[in-house]
């Protein structure tokens, strides 16, 4: 293996070898080489002069790909279609006069890269339901353990930490749902022509509309497709491709969110991410365990939502029916936007699978904020054995800032609890059952079970043969 030239970590990595592997040279040709053969099935099929030898010597060598000669083809004709087009004719010579009959560099490249994003994105979406799977079973073994809210990063109402796994896991169902959504809606471009006239095919039919309809449909059918884009220009409407890069980022987001939660978490010792037995964290500072996959979730995640303008900028510059700026641009954005996806959901699921949860910590954190977050059920209780709401209120927002001083200003515990004990205006009120926190907590342990229901079980229906396992590589 060769260390002298620059090697994409996304592909050496991070990534999955799957992902990879969908984005290769290698499967990158075969698709071109298997959309000649399917243009050269429909037009024998619609009477064209085309042999069935000669289809068969084309099917012969869909993957035996010469790439030496293909590259050495590019240097001369400064064409990539037209090289591959010459390195395959010349594995195919009964075949080579038909090859590319009638047909635009973007017949291959165009549709090869919505087969390539169809099954990319089904693969995104795969490995979200596996996420979505490891959160909603962290979610349901912790649906009422008690832990302390955050608005604004400052404590809040207590929740539970099962409520909060559900949050992360939510945003990740409403990606998987635009992801499906994308899938759904992707077409052919099919056999359109060099501006998307069919110009060409119009020839080959003499003039016959609906011969050339026909060879569309046919070969759409052939790629998988049910329907074509209605009208194109070279390429296929460069606003499929921000659209999917758009959900992708959306993916990114939400992981980025949920990775930057457990890192704070991890700050506050209540949740850590896996941590191998002979994993070192530091080179300098042998105690550390770093959140170091949370972080590269972000790192990657990050690069992801930097792509997302990129597409919208590449549609908005494509002049008339097409500007070749697109192809440069495009040939780096697609794959590694997915890759970087791909790598996110990776880890994603790792950490997921592997959270390790302190609850005495969590407990500890959660009664020293707990008198504050009690006050409102005590001013109820003070009010209902029978005390004035107003006076109440504002001898609690004395004391409490009292209790808030000995924490900050002298580093104490928070008293405040002692100092509402020792008011005769709380009297009459059961401190001890007012700062449970158990009863503080909501509906949140049903909303984890409805949500489990309700939302996450068709989706564990839908990709329950789907959630094989993959090895993280570094």
């Amino acid at each position: 293996m060769s260390h002298d030239r620059y090697e994409n970590p996304l592909e050496t990595r991070y990534a999955s070898a799957e992902m990879s592997q969908l984005w290769s040279a290698q499967r990158k040709h075969s698709t071109w080489r298997q959309l000649w053969v399917w243009l050269a099935e429909a037009e024998a099929e619609m009477g064209l002069p085309v042999s069935q030898a000669q289809i068969e010597e084309l099917r012969t060598h869909i993957h035996t790909i010469d790439f030496a000669a293909a590259d050495k083809y590019e240097r001369e004709l400064r064409h990539d279609v037209m090289a591959h087009i010459h390195a395959y004719g010349d594995q195919c010579p009964t075949a080579r006069p038909i090859i590319h009959l009638g047909a635009t560099s973007q017949y291959v490249n165009c549709n090869a890269e919505l087969m390539l994003i169809r099954e990319s994105l089904e693969l995104v979406a795969r490995r979200l339901a596996a996420t979505i799977d490891a959160l909603a079973t962290f979610a349901e073994k912790y649906r009422d353990l008690p832990t302390l809210g955050f608005t604004h990063l400052q404590p809040a109402q207590p929740v539970t930490v099962g409520k909060r796994a559900a949050l992360w896991c939510y945003d990740l169902t409403i990606d998987l749902a635009e992801v499906e959504h994308r899938i759904e809606q992707l077409k052919a471009r099919s056999t359109k022509g060099t501006t998307g006239t069919q110009a060409s095919f119009l020839h080959l039919f003499d003039g016959d509309h609906a011969k050339v309809r026909e060879l569309e449909r046919r070969v759409a059918a052939k790629m998988g497709f049910e329907a074509t884009y209605a009208v194109t220009g070279q390429t296929y409407p460069r606003k499929i491709d921000a659209q999917v890069i758009d959900v992708l980022a959306g993916v990114a987001a939400s992981a980025h969110k949920a990775a930057t939660d457990l890192r704070i978490l991890a700050h506050r010792k209540e949740l850590e991410e896996p941590f191998e037995k002979q994993q070192i964290g530091s080179s300098a500072m042998a105690y550390k365990r770093n959140p170091m996959r949370s972080e590269r979730i972000c790192g990657l995640a990050r690069f992801v939502l930097s792509l997302q303008a990129n597409p919208g900028d590449t549609l908005a510059t494509q002049w008339m029916e097409r500007t070749l700026d697109d192809s440069s641009n495009r040939r780096l954005v697609l794959p590694q936007a997915f890759l970087g996806v791909d790598a996110v959901l990776l880890l994603y699921r790792n950490v997921a699978e592997g959270l390790v949860v302190y609850p005495e910590v969590i407990a500890r954190n959660l009664r020293e904020e707990l008198p504050f977050m009690a006050t409102e059920n005590i001013l109820m209780a003070a009010v209902q054995a029978g005390g004035d709401r107003q006076d109440l209120h504002e001898r609690i927002r004395v004391h409490s800032q009292a209790a808030a001083a000995e924490v900050k200003q002298h580093g104490r515990s928070n008293d405040l609890l002692e100092r509402l004990a020792g008011d005769k205006a709380f009297a009459g009120v059961d401190l001890a059952e007012a700062v449970d926190a158990s009863k503080l907590t909501g509906r949140s342990a049903e909303q984890v079970d409805e949500f489990l229901a309700e939302v996450v079980a068709p989706i564990r229906h839908r990709y329950a043969a789907g959630t094989e396992r993959e090895s993280l590589r570094v």
